[in-house]
């Protein structure tokens, strides 16, 4: 076999092993929507439909998140068909080495890697910020330095942002004990959240001035393009529920039910919210850091901003914990086929859970959080997820010529074959190349470690490449 076909040796699927990766199925449709809706609806919801209002899109910031939703919606239906055919643990990674081979999928593995340890990370700063905000308002305050990172405005010498470092340990600890455990910790955690964007709608909806949605569209429809840009990144995110196919009850029919449902909640309540905040207040007065604290201010409903920065604060937990735990899912695929170390593939015979997975992965994003600017480690999350979706668009493409993949009767398809896939595809191509040169920077640094690792460790440990060579070595 020539070197180029070895580093494009693909992933044999065997319904028959489908059931047997050593993880517990626990995961029903409504966890897989919980995981998903904690993955989206972070501290993002109670920002960005305000800066979008206020910078792009006006009042029809509205909008902007129907349009991001619906492009966002074409690559989950790719997700959904590539989940319920292979409900196999390492997401986009997984659905790649089927289809593309192994370097691709090594590539894209390492790529999502930085998604997740970088999301964990950045979220856990803001995380540190909003707790403290909250601790300030009983008069308790921790020292600067043990609260920002050094390089971070306002702090000289050495920092450590103890909150952050904590909180990812703690979000880590209860991952070991357990899926079943941590899926209903999220699950309360999500439907508090929930529960606190609707009363800010409720108690605000009351205060709407149908003036303030004049002009509706101050700058255009370039503007409401803009916005929907800016929005799309508000729901990156669903992509870690399908991390969880290996552990899911009846993959078929809940994979596509997880990832679409929670896709379809997560658009209602930013439409929802943006539709309110504009209502309530001018959009040229939304530029600022909490837009829904400070609505809440010009309606002089005050007693409401201590339970939205809770709301906050717990959307943040949540996206901590799917994201993480999407991280050490993709770190055990990716081992169990000999791409890394074998210590992240070892799952605990007690809670089925990849612990050392989940305590390296943890610790390492403690650290970067502790250690490095928020503006720092957020570069690398959107175009990783960029990358990903890219390829599980197109992938679909290759996933329906596939001769042992068309035996299985999936429960879901993406409608309007090949078209869908392939707008999908070009309009994530479109997104990429609209990032800043610095995030192509940093991505192409990423590339090259991993390309290294790839050949100094994985090419000579695959183990599929390890059964051609034992194949050849009998003929």
């Amino acid at each position: 076999m020539k070197a180029s076909q070895r580093l494009l040796v693909k992933k044999s699927v065997n319904p028959a092993n489908f059931n047997k990766g050593g993880l517990e199925k626990t995961l029903s449709a409504f966890s897989l929507t919980m995981m998903g809706v904690g993955a989206i609806v972070g501290s993002g919801i109670f920002i960005t439909p305000g800066i979008i209002a206020a910078k792009y899109a006006g009042p029809a910031a509205m909008l902007s998140f129907v349009i991001a939703a619906v492009v966002c919606s074409l690559a989950a239906l790719c997700y959904a068909e590539f989940s319920s055919t292979i409900p196999l643990a390492g997401s986009a990674y997984t659905y790649v080495y089927t289809v593309f081979g192994e370097f691709l999928a090594w590539i894209l593995g390492w790529s999502l890697i930085s998604e997740y340890l970088f999301a964990v990370s950045s979220v856990a700063v803001s995380w540190s910020s909003y707790f403290q905000n909250l601790m300030s308002g009983f008069g308790l305050k921790l020292p600067t330095f043990l609260t920002a990172a050094a390089g971070t405005a306002g702090v000289s010498g050495a920092g450590f942002n103890l909150i952050a470092f904590v909180v990812v340990l703690a979000v880590s600890l209860l991952l070991v004990g357990g899926l079943q455990e941590s899926t209903r910790v999220n699950s309360i955690m999500v439907i508090v959240k929930i529960l606190v964007i609707v009363l800010f709608i409720g108690v605000a909806i009351f205060f709407v001035k149908p003036a303030n949605y004049h002009p509706f569209m101050p700058h255009g429809v370039s503007g409401l393009v803009k916005g929907a840009s800016l929005a799309f990144y508000a729901y990156i995110g669903f992509d870690a529920v399908s991390t969880a196919s290996e552990e899911v009850k009846n993959p078929k029919r809940n994979m596509p039910i997880g990832i679409v449902g929670s896709l379809v909640v997560a658009s209602i309540l930013y439409v929802a919210m943006a539709a309110v905040l504009v209502g309530v207040v001018h959009y040229s007065k939304l530029n600022v850091g909490d837009p829904v604290a400070y609505a809440l201010a010009v309606i002089h409903q005050n007693w409401a901003a201590g339970i939205v920065s809770l709301g906050a604060v717990v959307g943040m937990t949540t996206v901590l914990i799917v994201m993480l735990y999407g991280g050490t899912r993709l770190l055990f695929a990716i081992s169990r086929d000999g791409l890394l170390p074998k210590v992240f593939r070892t799952v605990s015979p007690h809670t089925k859970v990849p612990v050392k997975s989940t305590w390296i992965f943890g610790i390492i994003a403690s650290v970067f959080a502790a250690v490095i600017p928020l503006d720092k480690i957020a570069e690398l999350v959107n175009i990783g997820t960029l990358f990903a979706f890219a390829m599980v668009s197109i992938g679909v493409v290759f996933l329906r010529r596939h001769e042992t993949l068309q035996q299985i009767n999936s429960s879901c398809k993406v409608p309007f074959y090949p078209v869908l896939p392939v707008v999908s595809f070009l309009a994530c191509v479109y997104l990429m190349l609209n990032l800043q040169a610095f995030t192509w920077h940093m991505f192409g640094i990423w590339l090259v470690i991993g390309i290294v690792i790839y050949f100094a460790y994985s090419y000579r440990h695959s183990r599929i490449r390890a059964g051609l060579r034992a194949k050849e070595s009998k003929s």
